[in-house]
């Protein structure tokens, strides 16, 4: 059996050569490019990588857009930040060869931030489906919170690979909360449509402060140093942010 590597990305220059480097075994990598202003396609070519380019259209849609041009009998999905570890690859290859291979598989993923492994807070293993057979599997959910589904008329047969996908998200803070900035406006925008219009005093203050309670305490994020401090911190200040955003986009807040 085949299989492509569908990419999305844009000013990744810093990630991307490790990323391919990672899946240089592929029968086909496809990357999709939004418009970067860096080196990102120009590494890409150099690494045998089909290059398209096309304008963002959401995370949902860019991906199954990437997703869509595969040719391969598997894909795999990667983000342009993450890296297939040897042992992971080693997994890959082998279920992709066997003739009683599930549809999908889910890999264990390993997130740093900082530079330090995420091990608890609720951040491992993180299991992400991002391994199937073309066409059985597709991109939903909410941008910026894309997750890969099986198609419902196919059978939901999955397993979960044993070794890690690595994430190299947010190696400094500055990066970070760029981004929380970013997401947590499309996180108002979903929290409208859902109807959280109001000012509210539980989802800006209360639900934050639960968040990192439940997080950074019971799911032992302590443990995992400063950098887990920094992560539950800075996590909560974005829900607070995306249901402060919310109420500054109702009717409410522009009539005030």
């Amino acid at each position: 059996m085949t299989i492509s590597v569908a990419i999305v990305a844009m000013d990744e220059e810093a990630n991307i050569g490790r990323t391919l480097a990672s899946v240089a075994w592929a029968d086909e990598i496809v990357l999709v490019d939004s418009g970067s202003k860096d080196r990102t396609s120009d590494i890409a070519h150099e690494r045998g990588a089909r290059v398209v380019f096309e304008p963002w259209r959401g995370y949902v849609a860019q991906k199954q857009y990437a997703i869509d041009l595969c040719t391969k009998d598997w894909v795999l999905l990667l983000d342009a930040d993450e890296e297939v570890s040897p042992g992971l690859a080693e997994e890959i290859r082998a279920a992709i060869s066997d003739p009683d291979a599930a549809n999908g598989y889910k890999l264990p993923r390993k997130n740093l931030f900082l530079g330090r492994w995420m091990r608890y807070g609720g951040f491992y293993p993180d299991p992400k489906l991002r391994l199937f057979r073309r066409g059985q599997g597709f991109v939903t959910g909410h941008d910026p919170h894309d997750r890969c589904e099986l198609r419902p008329e196919m059978p939901q047969q999955t397993r979960q690979f044993k070794n890690a996908l690595v994430h190299y998200t947010y190696p400094n803070l500055s990066l970070y909360i760029a981004h929380m900035n970013r997401y947590s406006s499309l996180g108002a925008q979903l929290a409208v449509s859902k109807g959280h219009r109001q000012f509210s005093f539980a989802n800006i203050v209360l639900r934050p402060l639960a968040t990192f309670v439940y997080n950074y305490g019971f799911r032992l994020g302590f443990l995992d140093g400063r950098e887990g401090l920094l992560l539950h911190l800075y996590h909560a200040v974005y829900v607070s942010w995306k249901y402060a955003k919310a109420w500054e986009l109702s009717p409410d807040a522009l009539e005030r």
